[in-house]
Formats: structure tokens, sequence, C-alpha cells
């Protein structure tokens, strides 16, 4: 607040104690610069002035005058007697007004800034004559964007990059979550408007018509679920892995390497594209469980009802779900494997032979120095990795694209057991049009992976770790 305080009250003395020119700057943004014989730089300014301005009126602004409503007139089509053609309305698109609003709104608060920052510039150049001191000439400014303002340099373009391809159009998708934007208002056939935080209570409503809320919960544990074991998996597989080649005792450590390292090569959606199909009801693992017995097993042992002519790999709750796990594991130790290797290979040696001088055993210096060196190393990474696989579309789209629900609560919803909050989300929007709560979704999912960012960050790689591995 106090910072929000200063900056406001630092532009009213500039202000107040501005001369002629300065106050002539509220007005032309470049005066302030023409009176101290700056002209490259006034122009400029004076320039980028009349530029935003002209465009938030002549651009933006019919755009930001329909915003509170997104539009009122919808399209329709006319047969002209006179011409024999159909003639288009004037018609209202809510799509291009939420989205030109979005940057109307940008651009304002961009402005304003940069009007602010003039003033007070303005005002340090008064400052500057009237001390005697020395004013940069236009190609001073060039010469220190060259030098030691170098980094703005750098940083201009990217941050350019940062809001037009990330921040608006994440701005847009939070505005269409309060929105009615689904199959029934698409334009520009059709308007949608504001509906305030409706979508979000449906989201957790379970009602006969509507029963987000259910599958909201039951996708959500899955994704939980999935996330936390599809990373321990593959991370405890990795190191084991690692661990098991680079033992004193085994041989052929390159050979094994080189067959593990071979399935990170293969692309991974040529694996699972493949495993869904060797997976799947009429694929060839039933057909040779089916021929050496084990189908009949399983129907012994209760996994199976005896009507079952197959093992439901893709498609049965539970058996989709343990499918998805351990077809995980095998594409995904390889990498976890390597990884391990290189941080292997730099535990600090005096640590293991003081605990070997001291009567520990094997397990014990794998449990009590191993593995806290590597979970302290790979913190970033295995937080990486959750958010990655709360965010892991592949595995569970490619090998579940055929998985057909029988639950008609999550029907309803367009959702089905094998989903993650990711591949629902792809669902509402790509095959079913909603995209009001694909977007409600979507925003969830940023929360929850921010919570566990920000929790795990901080608890696994807290404190002053630092020292005990140096």
């Amino acid at each position: 607040m106090n910072k929000i305080k200063n900056y406001f009250s630092s532009f009213a003395q500039a202000i107040a104690k501005g001369d002629i020119w300065v106050k002539l700057s509220l007005i032309i943004m470049g005066a302030g610069y023409f009176g101290r014989k700056q002209i490259a730089r006034g122009i400029l300014m004076t320039l980028l002035e009349v530029g935003v301005l002209t465009s938030i009126f002549k651009v933006f602004m019919p755009y930001l005058s329909k915003l509170n409503t997104l539009g009122t007139v919808q399209r329709e089509e006319v047969f002209d007697i006179l011409t024999m053609k159909k003639t288009v309305n004037d018609y209202d698109n809510s799509l291009l007004i939420l989205l030109y609003g979005i940057i109307a709104i940008l651009v304002i608060i961009a402005f304003i800034a940069l009007y602010i920052g003039n003033i007070k510039a303005v005002y340090r150049v008064q400052k500057m004559k009237e001390e005697g001191e020395h004013i940069n000439t236009f190609m001073d400014d060039i010469t220190s964007f060259k030098n030691e303002r170098f980094h703005i340099t750098l940083l201009t373009l990217p941050s350019i990059g940062v809001l037009l391809i990330n921040i608006i159009p994440i701005l847009f998708m939070v505005c269409i979550a309060f929105t009615n934007y689904d199959e029934n208002h698409q334009p520009p056939t059709y308007l949608f408007t504001w509906v305030g935080i409706k979508n979000f209570v449906n989201l957790f409503t379970t009602s006969q018509t509507i029963t987000f809320g259910y599958a909201f919960v039951r996708v959500l544990i899955w994704t939980l679920i999935w996330a936390v074991v599809a990373t321990a998996t593959t991370f405890l597989g990795g190191i084991l892995l690692a661990q098991f080649i680079n033992h004193e005792d085994t041989r052929f450590k390159g050979m094994w390497r080189t067959l593990f390292v071979i399935t990170i090569g293969i692309p991974q959606f040529v694996t699972l594209l493949l495993i869904s199909k060797m997976l799947g009801d009429n694929g060839i693992v039933n057909t040779f469980c089916s021929n050496i017995g084990i189908t009949d097993f399983f129907k012994t042992i209760g996994l199976l009802n005896p009507g079952d002519a197959f093992i439901p790999f893709l498609s049965k709750p539970g058996w989709v779900h343990a499918t998805i796990i351990l077809v995980n594991i095998w594409i995904g130790i390889p990498y976890q494997m390597l990884v391990a290797t290189g941080i292997l290979m730099n535990i600090p040696s005096d640590q293991i032979e003081s605990a070997k001088i001291d009567g520990a055993n094997k397990f014990q210096i794998f449990w009590k120095i191993t593995m806290p060196y590597v979970m302290f190393i790979t913190g970033p990474s295995l937080i990486q990795s959750v958010i990655g696989n709360i965010n892991n579309f592949n595995v569970i789209y490619l090998l579940t694209s055929n998985y057909k629900t029988a639950n008609m609560a999550m029907a309803n919803s367009h959702a089905n057991e094998a989903d993650l909050l990711i591949t629902w989300l792809f669902r509402l929007t790509n095959e079913y049009s909603n995209f009001k709560m694909a977007s409600v979704i979507g925003i969830v999912t940023f929360v929850i992976c921010a919570g566990l960012s920000l929790l795990t960050f901080s608890r696994m790689i807290g404190g002053d770790k630092e020292g005990v591995y140096r």
C-alpha cells in the first residue's frame, strides 16, 4: 500500500511543482521534451499518444462500449426481393466484443501507467536542468539501451510475447468462465452473455439435471491419485533401476542403459496408441490371456464375472486405472533412470565412506544418505512431475480415447471414470463445445497446480539444506 501511495503522491508532486512544460505534458505528452530541446523523444511520445488514443476511440471503443452486455443484436439473414440475394444485418459478435474489450482494458491500463511515468520523467528532466546536470540527448538514450539498460532492450520483445501469447488468452479464458458460452450460444450466429458465478456453482452442484458436482469430485480424486502414484512409481522405479545398473556387480551396464533408453527414443504417442490396441477387448493381449487360461483364472478368483469373455484392461473402472498406471511406469521409468544416474554419480563420496566406517549397511546408506540427497536435488523436478501428471493429456487420452462410461451421471456431464481434469476439459471443448464449463475447470486446475507447487516447493527444498550437501 505504501508503494502505491508513493507512486501516486510523486505524480501529484510532479504536477504541483512542475513548470509550464510539465503541465503542458498533461495534454501533449511530448511537450515537456520539446521544452528541454529533446526533440526526438518529444516526437516519439507525441506520436505514441496520438496512436494509442486513436486506436482506443476508433478501434476498441465500439467493442468496449458493449462489453457489459457482450452484444444485443443477433445475426439475421434477410432475403432482399429486389436483389434476390440474402443480406446480413449489422450484428454483434460476442466473441470479438470480449476479446477486443480485454485488449482495450489492457491498453488503457498500460497507457495510464505510461502517462503517469511520462509526467514524472518530464519533472525529473526539469529538476536536472535546474541543478545544472547533464540531460541526455536522443543518441545518449540509444547508447544507454545498448549498455547499462541493455536488460530492458532484451526483455522488451519477450515481455510483449508473454502478454500476447499468455496473458491475454488466460484473461480471455477466465472471462469465458463467467459467461454462458456453450453449444447453444455459438458466435457469430448466436450471442452469449455474462452469467456471474453460475458456472462455478454448477461445477459443485449435483441434482437430477446438473451432475457436474458428482463428476467433478470423482474426476478430481482420480486426478490427484494419478498425479501422486504416477510420480512416485516412476521416481522410485527410476532410482532403483539406476542403482541396479550402476551396482558394482552388474555386468553389461551399457547394454542395460541402451535397452531402456530405446523406449525414450520412440515417440510416446506411437507407443501409447500401440498399447491401447494391444490391450483392447479384442486385442492381442486378451487373445493371449484367453489362450493360456489367465482369463479363466481371473474368473475363478473373482476378478472377472463368469460371463466376461475378455479382461477389460481399458473398458471398465478399476481395470483402466491400474492399466494406465502400469503403462505409465513402462514409459516413465527410463527417463527417471537417466536423471537418477547423473545424480547418483555426484553423491559426496566422503559421506558414504563415513557411513560405512560407522557400520551402516547398504540399505541404511541408501535410505539415510542416497534418498535425502536425491530428494533434495530433484525437489523442483518432482514438483514439475506432479503438475505435469495432473495435466498429462497424452497418456490418459491416447489410452482411453475409446472408453465409454456406463455411469449416466458421469455421461450427463460428458466425463468418464478415466478422465483427468485436463482430458475432461478437452472433451467439453472439442466434442461438446461447452466452453463455459471447460473454462471453469481450467481455472480450478490452475488453482490446484499453483497451490501444490507453492506448498511442496516450500516444504521440500525450503530451509538451510544447501550446506548439508556441499
